[in-house]
């Protein structure tokens, strides 16, 4: 099966044969870094060949190779010669248990065993009453199916749900990405709330012009995103940035001087 799916990731005029591979393998022991980017290089099919199984599950595809690669360099140079095995059929487990493991236990967010048992069972018993009852189950529902609590339902129903970085993009103006990042609302501290901070931040605030000052207050006194101060000002996202790292940058070098 494993070199089935290897023949099926390569063309026939890209394939290296048993021979060079090994060769090549052999110098691997060696310690020759070109002979381990050579077989990197031949076998990057295979890993994306198998990373194809494990997409939908909120990981970036990159990320995912990139774990894969990880799997084929440890097979390459911990090729066992005494198996007289193709490459491949020794890579695949090695590649597909490095993905398999980050995803059972690296993740982004620790989950403990439990609860991923919980989100599984109430994940699958969500589609089968779904179905049944031809609508979206309830939390109660859920829970009799299951056999917990209604708490743990809804506990398992967070864990299932994918992570979003807050760097993905959320949306699009038309002349530039909007992060997530750029659509939460600031929610720090006052720093007025000190008396010595207050009286240097009227200063340097002071210092701005009517536009920059505008913005400044938009953004860190009435807790406005990025985009928001954009559609306000009616300029694009990308602008509010820029300015807005400007006078931060122009304020800090006041403050220091």
């Amino acid at each position: 099966m494993y070199d089935q799916i290897f023949q099926e990731s390569l063309s026939d005029d890209t394939t290296y044969s048993d021979s060079k591979t090994k060769s090549l393998l052999r110098l691997i022991k060696d310690g020759d870094d070109t002979a381990l980017e050579n077989i990197v290089v031949e076998n990057m099919p295979l890993v994306k060949s198998i990373v194809k199984r494990y997409l939908n599950r909120g990981y970036e595809y990159e990320d995912l190779v990139q774990l894969g690669t990880i799997g084929l360099i440890k097979a390459a140079k911990n090729y066992d010669f005494n198996y007289d095995v193709r490459f491949s059929t020794y890579a695949v487990p090695m590649i597909t248990g490095e993905i398999k493991r980050f995803l059972r236990d690296d993740g982004i967010i620790k989950i403990s065993r439990s609860l991923k048992e919980n989100s599984r069972n109430v994940t699958k018993a969500r589609d089968l009453l779904a179905k049944k009852l031809n609508r979206e189950p309830t939390v109660n529902e859920l829970s009799i199916q299951c056999g917990i609590s209604p708490e743990d339902v809804v506990a398992a129903l967070d864990a299932a749900r994918p992570v979003i970085s807050i760097y993905d993009v959320a949306a699009n103006d038309g002349d530039s990405d909007i992060l997530v990042l750029d659509k939460i609302e600031q929610k720090e501290e006052n720093p007025c709330d000190d008396i010595d901070t207050k009286i240097l931040l009227t200063e340097l605030l002071s210092s701005l012009n009517a536009d920059d000052r505008k913005i400044i207050v938009m953004r860190y006194f009435k807790n406005m995103t990025q985009s928001d101060v954009a559609k306000r000002l009616n300029i694009s996202q990308v602008q509010v940035s820029r300015i807005e790292k400007r006078i931060l940058l122009q304020l800090r070098e006041r403050a220091a001087g």
